[in-house]
């Protein structure tokens, strides 16, 4: 019998956190009934070094259900590497991993059918939104031009998917294989390969308490998936390196010409500006090299992605 594993990062979700065991705890249930899933199937909470009571509520739940493990994180180390710990941990037992924020803005009901479409032979099945219309619009319009834009760099993301996915052992698996610090999930899992489905979903308003993405974040977190899988960034400033060198030949070419016609002007203005744009084009230059240069700089410390101060999933299947 194939068993699931369903990891659900957290972080500050004491509001929302009954409901989600409740829900996934239902939906667990449901498919171990119909046969579709081991009976000692778990659900597994990451708690990425949350401030409020979520570790006490997993902790509790934990000893009330059996089917709830939990992890806790000795500090906050991110969503992605929640994520990852929850899969490097799950892996040796499970069969398929879901993944699923605990806000449940992501559709739950959709877990069946990734089971569905696991049983048919898929390896990887992605969690797609069927429209945005729970966005803003300045929230829909940046995230279409963010895969507008990955598209274009030659990554290959999976539009209107999230971090909401089935993964095989296998795939999960050859997921793990990569090592890089700088994770983003969306464009790392279609390099894993293997036959793939989409099963489509509405997305719903947060459940309760606050977004763990502001705008801030967003825009960080878009830096990070550019900057991870492509350098078109570098080869845009040698692009813009080399039409500023072209504009400088034909403002020199217009300074050589005013002056064999005698026409003396004050060049005042013009070298200011000359000044202010060059500098801006070598501080944004150098800011973006040195956005790759740290990367590297992270990269080759080898530190651990996370470490664990507790978790209980490892027992329960032990001893189960």
């Amino acid at each position: 019998m194939n068993l699931l594993t369903i990891v659900v990062p957290c972080y500050n979700e004491e509001e929302v956190l009954p409901e989600t065991v409740k829900e996934l705890g239902n939906i667990l249930n449901n498919l171990i009934d119909e046969g579709k899933i081991a009976t000692d199937s778990k659900i597994l909470f990451v708690n990425d070094g949350s401030k409020d009571k979520t570790w006490q509520l997993i902790s509790k739940y934990s000893n009330e259900y059996p089917y709830v493990t939990g992890i806790k994180f000795s500090r906050n180390y991110g969503h992605q590497n929640a994520l990852l710990a929850g899969m490097t941990i799950a892996v040796r037992y499970s069969d398929m991993i879901i993944t699923i924020d605990a806000d449940l803005q992501d559709d739950v009901n959709a877990i069946p059918k990734m089971v569905d479409k696991y049983l048919e032979g898929y390896d990887v099945i992605y969690g797609v939104r069927n429209s945005r219309k729970t966005d803003t619009f300045f929230k829909r319009r940046t995230a279409l031009a963010f895969y507008s834009i990955m598209k274009k760099m030659g990554v290959n993301l999976v539009p209107d998917s999230a971090d909401y996915r089935l993964l095989s052992k296998r795939a999960t698996e050859s997921l793990l294989a990569f090592k890089e610090r700088n994770l983003f999930l969306r464009g790392m899992v279609p390099l894993v390969g293997y036959k793939s489905a989409k099963v489509y979903y509405a997305r719903k308003e947060r459940f309760a308490g606050e977004s763990k993405y502001p705008l801030s974040k967003m825009l960080h977190f878009a830096l990070d998936g550019i900057t991870s899988f492509s350098i078109a960034p570098i080869h845009l400033i040698l692009y813009l390196g080399l039409l500023t060198v072209a504009i400088s030949i034909i403002c020199m070419i217009y300074v050589l010409v005013e002056k064999c016609l005698g026409h003396v002007v004050s060049g005042w203005s013009s070298l200011m500006i000359s000044i202010w744009l060059l500098g801006g084009v070598q501080l944004i230059s150098i800011s973006v090299i040195g956005e790759y240069i740290g990367k590297i700089f992270f990269e080759v410390k080898h530190r651990p992605r996370f470490l664990i101060e507790k978790e209980n999933y490892t027992d329960k299947m032990k001893y189960k």
